[in-house]
This record gives C-alpha cells, structure tokens and sequence, in this order.
C-alpha cells in the first residue's frame, strides 16, 4: 500500500513539473515591426547598456535606434560623410562606449570605404578611418567592398571586403592596415566565381570570439573560416555543410554560431573544439520575402534577425515605410529548458517521497510504543 501511494505521488508531481513550464516554453517569439521611410536596413546590433536595437541603413546616412517595442528614434545622422554612402555592418564596441560602422558607396558611385567610430552617449564622431586598398589592386579600386565589422575586447576592429576577399583592422586609434590576406579567401578550391565589382560575393559576415579568433563567412562559397586576431592566419573551419548565401553570423556566449542568408535560410551551429570543426544540428525556414540580412544576440542570449527589405532599396527608393525584427527561437534551447524543468521535479518528486516514508514511519513507531 505505502508504494502504491509513493508511486502516485511521484507520477503526478512529475506530470506537474513536465507540464508546468508549458506555457513559458509555448511563448510566442518576440517580434518587432517599425516604420522609417526608406531606411532599407542592412545591419543589427545589440546595445546592452540603452536595451535598444541599432540599425543602419543602405539609403541615408543615418543609425537608427529601436526599442524592443518598435518605437524608432534617429540615434546618429552624420551629414558630413559623402551624400549616398550607405551604413553597412556595424558593431557595438559596449567597453568603450563606442559604436562602430562600416561605410561604403555602391557603384557608379566614386569608391569610398571607410569605418566611423561613435560615442554612444553624445553620438559624435570619434574618427573616420579610410580604408586602404590592396597594393594588387591599385588599377582597379572599385574591387574594395567594405562590409561588416567586428571588434576585439581590446577595441581593434575588423572589417571584411567583401570584393577583394580580405580584412581590414582598424585599431582603437583609427590606424587601418590590410590585416589578413589568407590565400584560402581566394582558392580555387573556395572560389568558383570570379569577383567583380557587380558580383559582391566574397567574404562577408564576420564576429569575434573572446578566445581570441574571428569566424568569417563567404557568401558564394559557404566557406566558414577561422582566423586568428592577432596574426591574421586563417583556416577552414570543417562544417558538416556549406553555408551557402550567408550573409552575417553572430556568435553566442554559449558558443552557439547562428549564420543567416536572405535568399537561403539560418543555420544553427555548434562547435566542441573552438571552431576546428563545427556541425550544422539545426536549420530553420525564415521569411525570405522580406530579405533578412542580418543576426544579432538581444538581451538574455535572444537570437534576433532583421528584415530590411534590402533587394527593394538597391533598386531606389520605393516608398517602404515597414520593417521588423524577430526573433528566432532554437529547438535546442527548449529542449534543455525542458530537461531542467524535469529533473528538477523528479528530484521534488524523490523529497516528497522520502518525506512520505518518514511520516508512516513515525507513525508506526508511535503506534508501537502507545
């Protein structure tokens, strides 16, 4: 009778633990729709101090802040740069206070490619560094495409090209140097079609590690690659597929690498060897029509991914006025929620047992003794 009684005890504290946290796992995903004519995002970033959302645009010459309820505000408008430079990639340098963005004009226009820094909290600009272009390519200065940006916890920053297939670092100071040329960028092996200044498909998205390295996508090829921050070096990082279209990837504290294409899909990625190998273990469908382009890491680890209709800006300006930014759950973090929930009550369950056991045997015992 005493382990029919437990067994029901335990059956049904587990039963309320595996169903309790249904409804905090069945939230609905957080998504962000804001307005601003024109704007055309193409990059996102995360400021973890304001709790804002950072965008820039292909269109003006503006940054623009979001807050997670879609209210928009022109955080920086920097008319002194070239009139119709778009900002590009950007990335918020949070120890120093300091925004970084990538700027860069499209063809016909004359070539221009260079990263600003701004402070965050009187939004001037610290410095404009031009962005040099590779001795080899002297005669044709329109293969420069200065793309995304990344910056290391000593405040240097890397910027990809995404036509010459190189990096750029630009250090705290606003010195730029070419910083990496690795022949892999350019393999016949990575590279089966030839870059031109109408064929921007080289190395694109690129974020820091804490462990000293970045990780660097090439849209035509699907070629991850890890390059060391300090010297530059670079090796393919073996994936158990090619990343094939992605356009920008972010790296989460937990090491959880998530890479976005507008014409493709996201990929989920883990790694067990910092980044010598990684393995795609999630593939998730996203809204294509709106062109995502970009992947930031909002507040408590939330993967958010922007939809900035950028294939309708690169053609004028159409009058858009909608935008948004959602965020995109993993199965896997679910599934580790769900074990949580139920060890811990199966451990409950085991406490309630034991407690049951020493209640019948204090019972029994004052029975004997009476």
């Amino acid at each position: 009778m005493l382990i029919s009684s437990s067994h029901k005890v335990i059956t049904f504290i587990i039963l309320i633990f595996i169903l309790g946290p249904s409804p905090i796992l069945s939230r609905d995903a957080h998504v962000i729709n804001f307005r601003s004519l024109n704007l055309y995002p193409e990059s996102l970033a995360w400021d973890p101090r304001a709790q804002h959302f950072l965008i820039g645009s292909l269109r003006q010459r503006i940054i623009t802040a979001v807050s997670d309820a879609g209210v928009v505000e022109t955080f920086i408008s920097d008319t002194t740069l070239p009139s119709d430079v778009s900002f590009l990639g950007i990335s918020v340098d949070s120890s120093r206070n300091r925004l970084l963005a990538v700027v860069h004009s499209h063809p016909p226009l004359p070539p221009f490619n260079a990263l600003a820094a701004y402070d965050l909290r009187s939004r001037r600009r610290i410095f404009l560094s031009p962005l040099p272009p590779s001795d080899d390519e002297s005669a044709l200065s329109e293969l420069s495409a200065a793309n995304d940006v990344a910056v290391d916890h000593t405040g240097n920053a890397f910027v990809t090209n995404s036509a010459g297939n190189f990096i750029w670092k630009v250090t705290v100071n606003g010195d730029a140097t070419i910083f990496s040329k690795s022949s892999l960028f350019t393999s016949p092996a990575n590279n089966h079609n030839h870059t031109t200044a109408n064929n921007l498909l080289g190395l694109n998205g690129i974020t820091y590690v804490s462990k000293g390295y970045l990780l660097v996508v090439q849209t035509s090829t699907g070629k991850l690659f890890k390059v060391d921050a300090v010297d530059g070096t670079a090796r393919t990082v073996l994936l158990n597929e090619d990343l094939i279209g992605a356009d920008d990837i972010v790296v989460r504290d937990d090491n959880l690498a998530v890479a976005v294409s507008p014409m493709n899909k996201m990929w989920l990625m883990k790694s067990m060897d910092s980044w010598g190998e990684g393995v795609v273990y999630e593939r998730k469908e996203i809204n294509i029509q709106r062109f995502p382009t970009s992947v930031t890491v909002g507040a408590k680890g939330r993967l958010y991914v922007l939809y900035g209709h950028l294939n309708e800006g690169i053609l004028g300006d159409s009058g858009r006025e909608n935008f948004g930014i959602a965020e995109i759950r993993s199965r896997e973090g679910q599934d580790e929620h769900v074990w949580i929930f139920l060890l811990i009550g199966v451990g409950f369950a085991y406490f309630l047992f034991w407690r049951f056991q020493m209640k019948n045997l204090v019972k029994k015992m004052d029975h004997k003794i009476k």
